[in-house]
């Protein structure tokens, strides 16, 4: 990533009292950036001098309680970092100070210039890109037709109503069962790799909220600091905690699962799910279950039978335990994406390897999962369902000239 840097005041002083025993002085630490700065700002500055302690306070564009960036933290070299989520801020032009102040009462000043650009899901999609529908769609979803009996519990697939689907790829869908809450992934180009992905400012994260019963307009979810490169998917929520898989520095393999906590409508404190789960389990996408006991999950860890399977791994003695193969869902064939109904009744997922992606269900009796059905096909996986039984997935749209998928959206089939 190339760099450039800010227009920076480093730093504007302000002295006040006449007992400090030495100069305080503070500057803004400028951040590393591109063209302009988007999502989470971590904003930094260096106090030196001063007499006794130092407290540092951070202010965007005026310096006052309104405008005050919080929480601060410090550290014992002289260096203070606070948290901006410049996403609260209209695109353009900002001023960051930083304020310092001693135990004598001394204070000292540094400011910076900030061009603030949150991007949109739109910006991303090429020019001229068509928006699939139902209408333009060679392989749209459907019920099983070798299961007409399927049409008396849910309504033939439709895309997901309200502003989540566009002509970009909408996928890795989750929904919360209140059905209140949905996640989901987005790539504006599937043509970009990996690697663009990952530089993507609008590669990532959503999330949408229902409100008087309309979604809301969806919001990135940032789980890095601006300037470190992360690729972040496959949400699921269990509680106040998101999963999601990543793949940045630190990481114990390529893709990792990562925790992240809400608090204050922010998500916040991400963190590595650990050794256990991902380098000795190798855990892929999972689910949670309603209980918090059990986490179902896809790998391609040894002891399966095809590219990926299902395991599940269970919670006591305050720690999760090995990993245990279902060998009563799992074929040689990927299996993998799954979900488990809130009343843990119910375990779906995702089988591919027969010519597109299928989801099945498998149903509970006696603690013990049954043979499982087909439930929905043509390019039809990852389920996610709220408690109302509706059916909630991924479909993508085959570009037969181009030979690979070029779109996916979020449908719906709704419990009859």
């Amino acid at each position: 990533m190339s760099k450039i840097f800010l227009c920076v005041a480093m730093p504007a002083l302000v002295l006040a009292g006449a007992s400090c025993n030495r100069r305080l002085e503070i500057a803004i630490i400028p951040p590393d950036q591109s063209s302009a700065v988007y999502g989470i700002l971590k904003c930094e500055a260096a106090a030196t001098g001063g007499s006794g302690d130092i407290t540092v306070s951070f202010y965007h564009d005026a310096i006052d309680n309104s405008s005050r960036i919080e929480p601060v933290a410090a550290s014992s070299d002289g260096f203070f970092t606070a948290v901006w989520h410049t996403t609260a801020v209209a695109n353009g032009r900002h001023t960051l100070y930083a304020v310092a102040r001693d135990a004598a009462g001394a204070s000292a000043q540094a400011e910076a210039v900030v061009e603030i650009y949150n991007f949109t899901r739109a910006e991303s999609i090429p020019a001229g890109t068509v928006k699939m529908t139902p209408e333009n769609d060679p392989h749209p979803p459907l019920l099983n037709p070798d299961l007409p009996c399927l049409k008396d519990i849910w309504e033939d697939p439709v895309p997901m109503p309200g502003p989540v689907n566009t002509a970009g790829a909408e996928d890795s869908p989750f929904m919360t069962p209140d059905g209140n809450t949905f996640f989901f992934w987005f790539n504006g180009d599937q043509s970009k790799t990996v690697y663009e992905q990952a530089e993507d400012p609008m590669s990532g994260i959503y999330w949408t909220r229902k409100t008087n019963g309309a979604w809301t307009e969806p919001e990135r979810i940032y789980l890095s600091y601006f300037g470190e490169q992360a690729l972040d998917g496959a949400p699921t929520m269990h509680h106040t905690t998101l999963w999601f898989c990543s793949a940045r520095a630190g990481n114990y393999r390529g893709v990792d699962m990562w925790t992240a906590g809400l608090r204050n409508g922010r998500w916040s404190d991400w963190t590595n799910a650990g050794e256990k789960l991902n380098r000795e389990y190798e855990i892929g996408e999972l689910h949670v279950t309603a209980d918090g006991g059990e986490i179902y999950f896809d790998s391609s860890r040894s002891g399966g039978l095809g590219g990926k399977d299902i395991w599940v791994t269970r919670f006591f003695d305050n720690e999760w335990q090995q990993p245990e193969h279902l060998d009563m869902i799992n074929t040689e064939l990927t299996d993998g994406w799954p979900f488990v109904s809130e009343d843990g009744g119910e375990l779906w997922f995702t089988r591919y390897g027969s010519g597109c992606p299928e989801i099945y269900r498998s149903l509970k009796d006696k603690d013990t999962w049954q043979p499982p059905e087909k439930i929905l096909v043509s390019f039809a996986g990852e389920p996610t369902l709220d408690r109302e039984g509706n059916l909630y997935f991924v479909h993508h749209r085959w570009d037969e000239q181009a030979g690979r998928v070029s779109e996916a959206d979020i449908y719906v089939c709704y419990r009859k």
